[in-house]
């Protein structure tokens, strides 16, 4: 690891076209005049040629924003340039409240807490997993430099996580409109967003690749209920216009099928030493094969990559851990 700051290590020269524009929030009347709610920050990057077919959307987890695509915590270039260079089109978004995208206690509602450097160290770099976790290679305690940056730019979740879920897949849907058919590289609370799209807009969803995405189906994880399988927010099923409880009945139980997912393409991936297991995804994929989607669950051990943990795009090997998502990307899109 390089010792320098970022902006003057030996990194290599890159040529890319970038810019930005919003999703415009929800207009609300107030005492002070008509404001927006939710409003979702876009950034596009493209090389000086775009030579795949499909544009890809990346979404952050948690209480992350879209820098944690774009650069590491020891300064090297995220997933994001990485895609740029095989040649895709690339859009980086601030989920509504998140980064750039303003956040409104009086619209949006009341936040948790933001993150501690104690529940970032248990999310990505778990004293525990230290041994088997061998590409996390900084300070796993509050106080670590790289720990920090990664703090830095997270900040809470929605108190009401129904309602962040549903503002995300609006907003997704909105962008979705804007770029034509895509497809969604989603990150572990970001994951629902993705789901909760494709419900709503499957003709303009291409596949989606779940990174470390939040599961097992029907669990309560850290207080997000995922009522809805593996979002909180309600899908549409093929019985539309049921009672919402006799629908997350009939998904318990496998009668019930979510719209949209049938032959859809997708891509789980986990790291082989995170906190999640191994066992979530699989039954997270187990989950989303009997909806019809089409679904390869991949565990980087698999392929030879190994040490990887929740936060897998931002690891000391994050160029090798795209390489299966990219193999992936050409041969199903």
């Amino acid at each position: 690891m390089s010792t320098l700051p970022p902006f003057i290590a030996s990194q290599p020269a890159t040529s890319m076209r970038r810019g930005f524009f919003w999703i415009p929030g929800d207009l609300v009347e107030t005492d002070s005049g008509t404001r927006q709610r939710g409003a979702m920050y876009v950034e596009w990057l493209a090389g000086a040629e775009v030579t795949k077919p499909v544009p890809l959307i990346l979404i952050h987890g948690g209480g992350g924003q879209g820098t944690d695509w774009l650069g590491t915590p020891d300064g090297r270039p995220g997933w994001a340039q990485q895609f740029v260079e095989a040649g895709y089109l690339v859009y980086v978004v601030d989920r509504p409240g998140f980064g750039r995208s303003p956040y409104d206690e009086e619209l949006l509602g009341k936040s948790q807490p933001s993150m501690s450097s104690e529940t970032a160290s248990f999310l990505f770099a778990p004293q525990e997993a230290e041994e088997k976790h061998v590409q996390w290679p900084w300070g796993r305690a509050p106080g670590s430099r790289e720990l920090e940056q990664l703090v830095a730019g997270q900040s809470f979740l929605f108190s009401d996580r129904e309602f962040s879920q549903d503002l995300d897949a609006r907003r997704l849907v909105e962008l979705l409109d804007i770029t034509g058919r895509a497809a969604l590289i989603t990150h572990s609370a970001g994951a629902p967003a993705g789901w909760l799209a494709l419900n709503r807009r499957s003709d303009s969803v291409a596949g989606i690749v779940a990174v470390e995405p939040m599961a097992p189906p029907f669990a309560d994880i850290r207080g997000n209920e995922l009522k809805w399988g593996l979002t909180s927010a309600p899908v549409v099923t093929d019985q539309a216009g049921n009672d919402g409880g006799q629908e997350q009945s009939r998904l318990r139980d496998g009668s019930a099928r979510i719209a949209g997912f049938a032959g859809a393409p997708m891509l789980l991936l986990a790291g082989d030493a995170s906190g999640f297991g191994r066992g979530t995804q699989i039954q997270a994929a187990e989950f989303l094969r009997a909806q019809g989607a089409d679904v390869e669950a991949l565990n980087l051990a698999g392929c030879g990559i190994e040490g990887n943990g929740h936060g897998l795009i931002l690891e000391k090997n994050s160029n090798e851990t795209v390489a299966p998502v990219l193999q992936w990307l050409d041969s199903t899109l």
